[in-house]
């Protein structure tokens, strides 16, 4: 297992470090870049393209971020790469040329984007373990779904993985799944399974019983998601032990209340 000791050193930046505000857009060249300009940890979200491949995005579709439509699926990597984000002149990219813009200069956390199929892709999970198991830099993934977990698991186990957790109350993110499947998602039940390297969950729903047993009994390195106010700050100095953070600049905040 590759050192993880970075994952909790400095915040994470939420998609990059990102501000629609001044055109530069989540998962994008440019929010990374500002991301590595402060030295934050970077947060990024990876969907497969057409022909398997792992291109940097967060939607299913097209429709929010750029001037395109329809499912990111639908087309090929290559085609994928000709659409431009909405209002920037940044394209969209895959993992690989995110690898090579960071260049192990700060750590990479990465959520492998699922659609939970009965039949995850393999070839999706293939080719983010290359990419990975080529690249020297610091980098972890994480994910919602159990098996593409278990997949990496199998592809790439020195690569270390994050279980991404939640309540899973929400019946419109979880509806699809049966009661029993949120519970056990709610409680990580696929630990045994999966191995997970760390846990990443849901700084609204802190404390929670799963998170804290793989933390205190494991020694699993607990980082929390989305901080975004004061008050989701608060949580997370209470119960993790670093934070995927949005909308504001943690250096400057204890910059004014040191």
């Amino acid at each position: 297992m590759r050192d993880l000791s970075w994952l909790t050193a400095r915040p994470i930046a939420h998609r990059g470090y990102h501000d629609a505000a001044r055109g530069c857009i989540e998962n994008t060249p440019s929010a990374v870049t500002a991301a590595l300009d402060k030295s934050f940890s970077i947060e990024v979200d990876l969907q497969e393209s057409a022909d398997g491949q792992p291109i940097v995005f967060h939607d299913d579709t097209l429709d929010r971020l750029t001037f395109d439509s329809g499912p990111v699926i639908a087309r090929t990597a290559a085609e994928l790469r000709a659409v431009r984000m909405r209002g920037t002149d940044d394209p969209m990219w895959l993992l690989d040329d995110l690898l090579a813009l960071v260049d192990g200069r700060v750590g990479l956390c990465i959520e492998i984007k699922s659609r939970f199929r009965r039949t995850p892709s393999r070839n999706f999970i293939a080719a983010i373990a290359a990419s990975l198991q080529r690249y020297d830099g610091p980098a972890a993934v994480k994910s919602f779904d159990p098996d593409m977990l278990a997949l990496m698991r199998q592809a790439a186990p020195e690569i270390p993985r994050g279980a991404l957790g939640d309540g899973a109350r929400d019946l419109k993110e979880w509806g699809r799944a049966s009661r029993v499947e949120r519970f056990a998602l709610r409680h990580m039940l696929h630990a045994p399974r999966t191995r997970p390297s760390f846990v990443s969950y849901w700084v609204k729903d802190l404390p929670a019983l799963a998170p804290s047993l793989l933390r205190r009994l494991f020694g699993l390195p607990l980082i929390t998601w989305t901080v975004r106010t004061p008050e989701d700050r608060k949580r997370a100095e209470l119960f993790a032990d670093q934070m995927v953070f949005e909308g504001f600049d943690p250096d400057a905040q204890d910059s004014a209340t040191g």
